[in-house]
């Protein structure tokens, strides 16, 4: 990524922040009041807004998912009451649908299909071939906007290593099920999965960091924040009194998550799994996994090295196994349920699951100060699944969530049956301020959002 240092030093908007730098090291610090010359407080106050996608695969039980009741106040459903307590921070939004997720003449593919147009609202060309064709996703268009403005345009997070071969949908690449963002109709973004690897993404300085730094840190179990400890204790004697606690606090979770990382490389084995091997530097334990990968893309968030984001729970098709839930079956396999109780059972089971991580999520995020309020309050954060009902494949009513964005929250927003997502997609990119007007096959900006 060489591009990252000379965009540091050509852009006034990256040259105003702070980069803590050492040997193949860079690190970007969170906005300092200190910092800035005092015209500049303000913008500081008026902190930018972002944008986050927070995907689960396969599909949930909507009968166990969709409030009954609209408007404030709706009483919690199995599947959404990990969420109580952060209900304030989001609205449930039920009947937006993706047109262009349903055939129209082309082959069968319920996940191959609308995996792709989750973020797009494009209609995927059949192939199996590398001739895919999709369209741009919401997140991709908010990524090129803000591109000037950031180290990074956009930050694309996974759990689990993408199927590289053939077909993983009947007629349908395994490209449109490993990823939901989409640069153009033919780039398809692939998800970083390895915590290791993400963390040098945020902090290396580029291609600086080669194998003899990397080797040097891990046979003496150094930390990154060793590298750059004497440009710290230079920054931090201009610092204010709130803003060292604030610097401290960063370092901290920094060191927290690298700590982390470090452990999980001496505990992670290579393993095979669903004829493809998982890299020994991938945590075995999922819970930990998913929440080191969000601690992560939340510092790069803070320190507003990008503005945007996408984070996947598992590949569309995942069979993982929730050994953890007392659940061996395969995830993608129950999703199937046929309406045997059991399964349905132990499908909501891991639909709560999902909820709890993302309820986890949320409440850091709220923890994490932002200027004059919060990350999560200057975070348009969309949380969804491509498919409804997950035993019909249904693309047409899709269990969708937003949060954060300093927008109103415990309310279930009802749309009209059909509504395009892309309308939903579209009200988050104009409150972003991208000079959009239309995007994939929206009709319009979504009716009731704003209050």
């Amino acid at each position: 990524m060489n591009h990252n240092n000379s965009l540091k030093r050509r852009n006034p908007a990256l040259s105003r922040r702070t980069f803590l730098k050492g040997l193949g090291v860079s690190m970007a610090l969170p906005a300092m009041e200190s910092l800035v010359p005092a015209a500049m407080a303000k913008s500081l106050e008026q902190r930018p807004k972002r944008m986050t996608v927070f995907y689960s695969p396969n599909g949930v039980r909507m009968q166990r998912y969709t409030p009954a009741t609209a408007g404030k106040n709706y009483a919690m459903t199995p599947i959404l009451n990990p969420l109580e307590k952060v209900r304030d921070k989001f609205s449930v939004i039920s009947g937006l649908a993706h047109y262009q997720a349903s055939a129209f003449g082309a082959p069968p593919a319920g996940h191959g299909r609308s995996c792709p147009a989750f973020l797009t609202g494009a209609h995927a060309k059949a192939t199996e071939g590398a001739d895919i064709q999709c369209g741009i996703s919401a997140d991709q268009v908010a990524a090129s906007y803000f591109a000037k403005d950031t180290q990074l345009a956009s930050l694309e997070l996974g759990i689990e290593p993408p199927s590289l071969l053939g077909s993983c949908d009947i007629n349908y690449s395994c490209t449109y099920t490993n990823t939901i963002s989409w640069k153009s109709s033919t780039q398809a973004l692939p998800a970083m999965v390895a915590p290791s690897d993400v963390f040098e993404h945020l902090f290396g300085d580029g291609n600086q960091i080669d194998e003899q730094t990397r080797q040097m840190r891990l046979a003496h179990k150094s930390s990154i924040l060793d590298f750059i400890n004497d440009e710290a204790k230079r920054v931090n004697k201009r610092l204010g009194v709130n803003d060292r606690h604030k610097m401290a606090q960063y370092l901290e979770s920094v060191r927290d998550v690298e700590r982390r990382i470090a452990k999980a490389r001496e505990t992670a084995i290579e393993m095979d799994l669903e004829g493809f091997t998982v890299p020994a530097n991938i945590p075995v334990d999922y819970e930990e996994h998913v929440k080191i990968m969000l601690d992560l893309q939340m510092l790069a968030l803070q320190t507003d090295m990008t503005r945007v984001s996408t984070f996947m729970l598992g590949r569309e098709l995942s069979n993982h196994a929730y050994n953890n839930l007392g659940i061996p079956d395969g995830h993608h396999a129950l999703s199937h349920h046929a309406n045997i109780p059991e399964k349905i059972d132990k499908l909501v089971k891991i639909n709560a699951y999902h909820m709890q991580l993302f309820a986890d999520y949320l409440e850091k995020m709220a923890s994490i100060p932002d200027g004059e309020s919060n990350l999560l309050d200057n975070t348009f954060v969309v949380r969804g699944a491509c498919i409804g009902e997950s035993n019909e494949h249904d693309h047409m009513d899709l269990p969708i969530i937003l949060a954060g964005g300093g927008l109103e929250g415990n309310r279930h927003i009802a749309a009209n049956k059909h509504t395009p997502m892309c309308n939903l997609l579209l009200s988050v990119l104009q409150q972003m301020n991208v000079p959009v007007e239309s995007f994939g096959d929206s009709t319009g900006p979504l009716a009731g959002l704003i209050a």
